[in-house]
């Protein structure tokens, strides 16, 4: 098989670049490794910033978005004891809007036929060759044969732990990584949420977060040692310790229920530099990691299919010969502000081991100044709400 650009990983970034590629006739193969019901059952994450909205309503598959989606205003830091509101829309203008992951890309899966995308799924063992040359190829498994497709460019939308990034020499990538000395234990629910908006929460027990999925789905999570055991917690046990981090006000209006699914995902900061070599190209997960803290891991890859649809657009439309080259550094400037901003949140929100009363009194005195400060809270909503691509 032949095609201008072979993309591997059907997830969101793949299936959005897929789609943008194919609304300006660009030919592309989407490769999954997966099933698609194993793709639909994957629980991440639900705050859009703008860039994933705009995404969505550029290709006109936003209608069950606009409907269903929950628009945000605001979000709340919490200490303990009382609720920091910071007014996204106020200060900037803007506001995020609350609309699971999970549900987008069934959008985008369901639009795939109509709109002509190729997805090929339980694509197994694929592997990229030549990416250094004009003229680089996939192989990959399916129905107990090996296929292969030719492309001009090849795009890495597997994730972290995909073939593609492995495909680039050591001794042209280079890695910066932190990994978290804990993962957040996660537990959804159809019960109401207990605030309109999220909580954030920084309490001497350790770090929580009120989320929701619906109106009638909530999502909550409470960091823990990774040494610890998803048995180990019962539904009970996490409730019980929600309502303490998150505080009196929120535990008020906490609806308890049984768990629909519990996990613990253990947080790390991650950046994979350049994003391009040759003629492949790195879009989310693949290249990047960071802390769900600041809910920035869906939206920097939609800001890198952005990048990367324009540059491949550019290249195939236009002919410009600088289009793919000037791809990585544009996605890594806004790559590295995402990690800046989720890595402080993260510091400021979680006690890690080495922590001590210093360091305690450094997150409230923070704390404080965010409450008192238009500027601070300024800050925080700019990003928080999605810088500028």
């Amino acid at each position: 098989m032949k095609t201008q650009v072979c993309i591997i990983g059907a997830g969101p970034a793949g299936l959005l670049l897929g789609h943008m590629l194919r609304a300006e006739g660009i030919e592309c193969v989407v490769l999954e490794r997966q099933t698609p019901d194993y793709v639909l059952g994957r629980i991440r994450a639900g705050v859009l910033e703008q860039i994933t909205v705009s995404l969505m309503e550029r290709l006109g598959l936003d209608q069950r978005l606009k409907a269903e989606g929950l628009p945000h205003d605001g979000f709340n830091l919490a200490d303990g004891e009382r609720l920091i509101h910071i007014d996204i829309a106020g200060l900037t203008g803007k506001h995020v809007v609350v609309y699971g992951q999970t549900e987008l890309t069934r959008d985008l899966m369901d639009a795939r036929e109509e709109r002509g995308l190729e997805v090929i799924y339980e694509a197994k063992d694929a592997a990229l060759f030549d990416i250094e040359s004009d003229a680089p190829y996939v192989t990959y498994q399916k129905d107990g044969a090996e296929h292969r497709i030719d492309a001009r460019i090849i795009v890495g939308c597997d994730g972290f732990h995909g073939p593609s990034r492995k495909a680039i020499p050591n001794t042209v990538g280079k890695e910066f990584e932190r990994a978290y000395p804990f993962g957040w234990l996660g537990i959804l629910a159809d019960v109401p949420p207990c605030n309109h908006e999220l909580i954030y929460a920084n309490h001497e027990r350790g770090f929580a977060l009120a989320s929701m999925r619906s109106e009638t789905r909530s999502r909550y999570y409470v960091d823990v040692p990774l040494i610890e055991k998803i048995e180990d917690w019962s539904d009970d046990r996490i409730w019980d310790e929600l309502a303490i981090r998150l505080g009196p006000d929120a535990a008020a209006h906490i609806t308890r229920g049984p768990s629909i699914e519990k996990s613990i995902a253990p947080l790390r900061s991650y950046v994979f530099a350049p994003m391009r070599h040759g003629s492949l190209m790195l879009c989310g997960d693949s290249a990047h990691i960071v802390p769900p803290t600041g809910a920035k891991g869906l939206n920097l890859a939609a800001s890198d299919v952005h990048y990367a649809a324009d540059a491949l657009i550019a290249f195939f439309k236009r002919n410009n010969a600088d289009a793919i080259p000037a791809y990585s550094d544009k996605a890594l400037a806004r790559v590295w502000k995402s990690e800046r901003f989720s890595w402080s949140l993260t510091k400021l929100l979680h006690r890690f081991p080495e922590d001590g009363p210093f360091e305690r009194a450094m997150q409230i005195a923070e704390l404080d100044y965010i409450a008192s400060s238009k500027a601070a809270q300024t800050s925080i909503a700019e990003n928080y709400v999605g810088l500028p691509v």
